[in-house]
């Protein structure tokens, strides 16, 4: 089997949240043009000098590109982005703020720097020779992410939260990428597993996201469940036992109330 590099630099947005570029994280830098797409259940624009952050790839559907799109992508493994991240708490608001909003709108200075970090990590993804050739990528990557911290904290105005805050909500959102939405979806259990109330838990969710823990969970598992109803080979009965509803129409309540719709519905 093929062993994917860390690092992946292409000029398309095509293979993001899919195949054997699953678990990349994308950064990518429209050149030209621009293009229209669909993520986390919200339309967006795309267009040239913006800086596009994509962590979950599989939420990015329904791209569309103008005829002059042109863009730089790259493609970055999990866990080498976490390696490369810098101990800071500015990481855990931007990452949830881009989960909202993957797309910043970049100032002259801004697309100055950003392509300069693009071009100095693309010309030291080709230094495989160099002695150091890990630690030399770790840097160049790290040097990005620092500038791309700077950008969005520069762009949203976003303070950083407290170590024991950024800790607690990095814990809750490990458990629910984890998928333990599918079986819990009470804040109380998971302040019980963190240690705190759920009163806590919640104040801790708005302050450094913007929402309640509520919130998270019903997201997280809205689009699951989601992603599920557009496969077809699944049947309703099966979704809802994979996700622990007492009875189908149950499940048919929750997707209704939270995606506005019906089972059938959405699927049609």
């Amino acid at each position: 089997m093929e062993k994917l590099k860390d690092i992946i630099i292409t000029n398309s947005l095509e293979g993001i949240g899919c195949g054997k570029y699953q678990e990349y994280l994308s950064h990518a830098l429209c050149t030209g043009g621009s293009c229209s797409f669909s993520f986390n259940g919200q339309c967006f624009e795309f267009h040239e000098g913006d800086l596009m952050i994509v962590r979950k790839g599989s939420l990015l559907n329904e791209v569309v590109v103008s005829d002059d799109f042109r863009v730089k992508n790259l493609l970055a493994s999990a866990p080498f982005i976490e390696l490369c991240t810098p101990q800071t708490n500015y990481g855990m608001k931007g990452s949830l703020a881009l989960f909202q909003n993957p797309v910043m709108h970049l100032n002259n200075s801004q697309r100055f720097v950003c392509e300069r970090d693009f071009r100095w990590i693309e010309y030291r993804l080709h230094q495989t020779e160099h002695k150091f050739y890990r630690e030399l990528l770790i840097n160049a990557v790290q040097s990005a992410i620092l500038d791309f911290f700077d950008f969005h904290s520069t762009i949203n105005q976003k303070d950083s939260v407290s170590t024991q805050n950024a800790s607690i909500m990095s814990r809750f959102l490990a458990m629910l990428e984890e998928g333990t939405y599918r079986r819990n979806r009470e804040v109380a259990f998971y302040a019980d597993a963190l240690c705190v109330t759920p009163k806590y838990l919640s104040e801790v969710s708005k302050h450094t996201s913007g929402f309640a823990a509520n919130y998270w969970i019903n997201r997280y598992t809205t689009q699951d469940i989601a992603r599920m109803l557009r496969d077809k080979s699944l049947i309703f009965v099966q979704i809802s036992d994979m996700f622990g509803f007492s009875s189908p129409a149950y499940f048919s309540r929750y997707v209704q109330r939270n995606l506005g719709m019906t089972p059938t519905q959405y699927r049609e």
